[in-house]
């Protein structure tokens, strides 16, 4: 159920890479050096830029990693195969974040927050979440306190438990639902192939050859460089000497929408500072970008029709962005939202159940299409009944554990969440992934069963309900696969990665947390964004709360129809009309971005499609555009950890009694 416009759109992305004609392991002694380079050098860089600027670490680290160890490499008269570059793409992929350590420090500012008391929520937190707002371990802003650690069953017992578990899980569902859309279903997952060539587009440099690739890249990395000075090393090398940082350039956006309200009320207005906006926008598809300013503009007059029609009730004149948005989707866009992601599970069940009937059809047409395939004999698999054994012993540790620690909710649901609805979605979203590259989820499944059960307690919501979708896990096999590398490299990197990202990411979070209040005016982009996602997180949780009825207030089923309805009709007239129905993809993304992001991203679409298209040709200005996207995202990270190198120290030396 696509146009000839979106199949044109993704027609850029297919056959970029060969079949590879053998396999082989990937890790060994490099792999190791560069997981541990990784960990401690690129991760606390990676949880710093998240709580300053709000980027990811994520493509810089890839590729810084690739770039240093190839340097070595050439210079030790060594060749890197592209097998060994993957895994210590994968690696640095893994470890490059901020790690699992980030949920316990959120959970704390969420039991302090404003919003947790405000919903009268803070009090009911269990101690399995965060200790008490009295304990030490909290006042003293201290993971190793034993309030963490000690008491059963203690917050970051649950947390080491559910890192286990989650890789038996994820690992057992996607290779299994891998081996039936890709070897039996042979469905192409057209993405793959970017990905595989971006993690081997400095393979070449091991060979000595250089290549638009690494020239991109530098281009990419110098602007990295440049603006990551002004945007990050300014505000963290100042913030580590002065009670406040110096901001040349905002963080995260400039605030204009207490400048507007006289003439667009209850409309957040601002403009995103990062110019990564503007690089981001030469990659995603144009027609989807195009959706999303629509939207954007859409709220510049809708916003305030809906005010004067006392339907935005709860903004009032003097309110900022955030408060601005909370306001408004209370009144309005939850509901609008929710109707919208339930028109996109419907459109992408359709293209699934056209997909199944047109394979059907070529099967009776071709009945040797009826065969399994078998696996390459030297691609790392092992039996599939191992794949499916480690999926069901990790769901049902899910299932016990949060047992445990909610026991009065049904436990019928816990089963039906681990062994229908994961392995249903996981299904759905990979064939999605292998048929188109787009994806597809069941919406607010969880919150509805939680709220349709009438239970009573906070506590569910913070339970490991084992409530996943691996459907692009099976995408990431695929990228395996294309690079010939064996399975089994990533069985090893993965019980490399599980240490180490656990050891530096409790490091390294207690450190930054000591240094300063998380969030606070240390941490810009924290400070901002925080106390949002904490009031929209307390709208659900308070749901099963006696004592507040906000999300009863913010669900409103006419407007749910209403935008379940638009947007089918909207996709309908769109794929009727044969024009591109990534419009309505883009609208409904649209509408869970403020507009200060999406201006510059489309700002980057127009010059990407009008000028740098034009200049380069398609396929080949998409090819850089990934490249200098990641050089950019490089030259940033570099950036991030040169100024949090500065600031540790120099916090690390201020705090000393000499």
């Amino acid at each position: 159920m696509r146009s000839e416009t979106d199949d044109a759109e993704l027609e850029l992305y297919r056959d970029l890479i060969d079949y590879p004609e053998s396999f082989e392991d990937g890790f060994n002694y490099t792999t190791i050096i560069g997981a541990f380079f990784v960990g401690f050098v690129m991760m606390p860089a990676a949880i710093y830029l998240s709580l300053v600027v709000g980027i990811h670490l994520g493509p810089a680290a890839e590729w810084t990693t690739i770039i240093l160890f190839t340097e070595v490499a050439r210079r030790s008269f060594v060749t890197l195969r592209k097998q060994e570059i993957y895994v210590l793409y994968y690696v640095a992929g893994g470890l490059a974040v901020t790690g699992a350590f980030s949920g316990p420090v959120w959970n704390q500012y969420l039991l302090q927050s404003e919003a947790a008391r405000g919903f009268g929520i803070a009090d009911s937190i269990p101690h399995w979440v965060a200790p008490a707002r009295n304990s030490l371990g909290i006042i003293e802003r201290n993971l190793l306190h034993p309030d963490w650690w000690l008491r059963w069953p203690a917050a970051l017992q649950i947390l080491l438990m559910g890192q286990i578990l989650a890789r038996l899980n994820w690992f057992g569902a996607g290779y299994t639902i891998f081996r039936i859309t890709s070897d039996i279903e042979r469905l192409p997952f057209p993405f793959a192939p970017i990905t595989a060539q971006g993690c081997l587009a400095l393979a070449e440099a091991s060979s000595k050859t250089e290549t638009w690739r690494w020239r991109t890249f530098s281009i990419g990395a110098m602007i990295g460089l440049v603006f990551g000075s002004l945007y990050v090393g300014i505000p963290a090398i100042t913030g580590a000497m002065l009670a406040e940082p110096l901001q040349l350039i905002p963080i995260p956006f400039i605030e204009l929408t207490r400048n507007t309200e006289g003439i667009m009320p209850a409309t957040p207005v601002g403009i995103a500072t990062d110019i990564g906006n503007v690089i981001h926008g030469f990659i995603v598809p144009f027609w989807a970008q195009v959706g999303s300013l629509a939207m954007t503009c859409a709220t510049f007059v809708v916003n305030p029709i809906l005010y004067y029609n006392k339907i935005l009730v709860h903004w009032k004149p003097g309110l900022g962005t955030i408060q601005t948005q909370f306001a408004n989707q209370v009144d309005f866009y939850l509901s609008l939202g929710i109707g919208t992601s339930f028109a996109v599970a419907f459109i992408g069940f359709a293209s699934v159940y056209r997909s199944i009937m047109a394979q059907r059809r070529r099967r009776r047409e071709h009945p040797e299409a009826h065969r399994i395939f078998e696996p390459p004999a030297d691609r790392g698999d092992f039996s599939i009944w191992i794949a499916v054994g480690l999926f069901v012993v990790s769901t049902l540790g899910y299932i016990i554990l949060s047992r445990l620690l909610v026991p009065r909710f049904p436990w019928g649901w816990f089963f039906f969440f681990g062994f229908v609805y994961t392995p249903f979605q996981s299904y759905i979203d990979a064939r999605m992934h292998g048929l188109t590259g787009q994806w597809v989820q069941i919406p607010m499944v969880k919150q509805a069963v939680i709220l349709g059960s009438r239970y009573r307690g906070i506590d569910i919501w913070f339970a490991p309900i084992p409530s996943f979708d691996h459907g692009r896990r099976c995408e990431m096999f695929r990228v395996v696969e294309l690079t010939g590398t064996r399975f089994t490299s990533i069985i090893k990197a993965e019980l490399l990665i599980l240490p180490i990202i656990t050891i530096c990411s409790m490091l390294f979070w207690q450190f930054l947390w000591r240094l300063a209040p998380i969030p606070s005016v240390a941490y810009p982009y924290a400070n901002i964004m925080w106390p949002l996602q904490a009031l929209q997180e307390c709208i659900w949780v308070s749901a099963t709360s006696e004592r507040s009825q906000m999300f009863w207030q913010a669900i409103k089923y006419n407007v749910i129809l209403g935008g379940f309805g638009g947007a089918i009709a909207g996709y309908m007239i769109l794929w009727q009309l044969r024009a591109p129905v990534l419009l309505i993809y883009g609208v409904i993304r649209g509408m869970g971005h403020m507009p200060h992001w999406t201006i510059p991203q489309f700002a980057g679409a127009l010059l990407s499609r009008y000028y740098f298209e034009k200049r380069f040709g398609r396929k080949r200005w998409k090819q850089y555009a990934t490249v200098l996207s990641a050089g950019y995202a490089c030259g940033m990270g570099l950036i991030g950890m040169g100024s949090v190198a500065i600031a540790m120290v120099q916090k690390s030396v201020s705090l000393l009694p000499y």
